[in-house]
């Protein structure tokens, strides 16, 4: 159930006092975005923090991990000597990944038409805006003219759930969950959640609701980096790993 009231929302990067509250590095977004993932699911795991969801998955749970260069079923990024790793076996970014029992290979094409044929249960990208309706903007930094939406734009629109890994706020102190997207769109609408190094916040037909909060911030703390109006429930827990 929701709160009837939720938190003022502050413009973003107002609060210079929340600089040094306690956040989650890269590695701890990582682990706490496995636990989204269950045994028997195909997920895509897209480039930068998502590509450490690998380091966590554990074996048990035979969750299939995809990445769109041809390769399904693989195993965590090998951080440990990577020279010696296999060039050819690398995930989406370019990583070595450790080979797992029953993994398979395909060409790239085969590997889309996964993708353009629903069969990604989620996909894990990371994101440069995503806005109040669940807007995703993840393919092109501001101030810069290169940039290739990739993939990202088939896992967001194809895929059957989209979950963001991100800072909640870029280095200058801007929300990256805002109320409109003023980045070049790489698809509307698809943000299911968003798992950030302070909150896990849902997305419903009545709003944005956080559900999980960083142990040391307040949802008043929050809301004051947030854009968009937050929904407090009344089970509102604090993330952990």
């Amino acid at each position: 159930m929701l709160s009837d009231t939720t938190p003022d929302a502050t413009p973003a990067g107002a609060n210079a006092d929340l600089a040094d509250m306690p956040r989650l590095d890269e590695f701890a977004i990582a682990m706490r975005a496995a636990k989204e993932l269950e045994t028997g699911m195909v997920v895509n795991l897209g480039f930068g923090i998502p590509m450490l969801v690998s380091m966590y998955v554990e074996a048990e749970r035979e969750v299939l991990l995809h990445s769109e260069n041809g390769v399904i079923g693989f195993g965590p990024v090998i951080v440990d000597d990577p020279e010696s790793a296999d060039p050819n076996l690398i995930n989406g970014g370019g990583q070595p990944v450790t080979r797992t029992p029953g993994m398979s290979f395909m060409s790239h094409e085969q590997s889309f038409e996964l993708i353009r044929g629903g069969w990604i249960d989620v996909s894990l990208l990371g994101a440069l805006e995503v806005g109040g309706n669940g807007d995703l903007a993840n393919f092109q930094v501001p101030g810069r003219i290169t940039g290739s939406i990739g993939g990202a734009q088939d896992l967001a629109f194809c895929a059957k759930k989209v979950v963001v890994l991100m800072t909640h706020q870029d280095k200058h102190g801007n929300a990256k969950f805002v109320d409109t997207v003023s980045l070049n769109l790489t698809a509307p609408a698809c943000v299911k959640k968003i798992i950030s190094d302070i909150a896990v916040i849902d997305f419903t037909p009545e709003g944005a609701v956080l559900r999980e909060i960083m142990p040391g911030w307040t949802p008043e703390e929050v809301q004051s980096v947030t854009g968009p109006q937050l929904m407090i429930p009344t089970d509102l827990t604090e993330m952990t790993l």
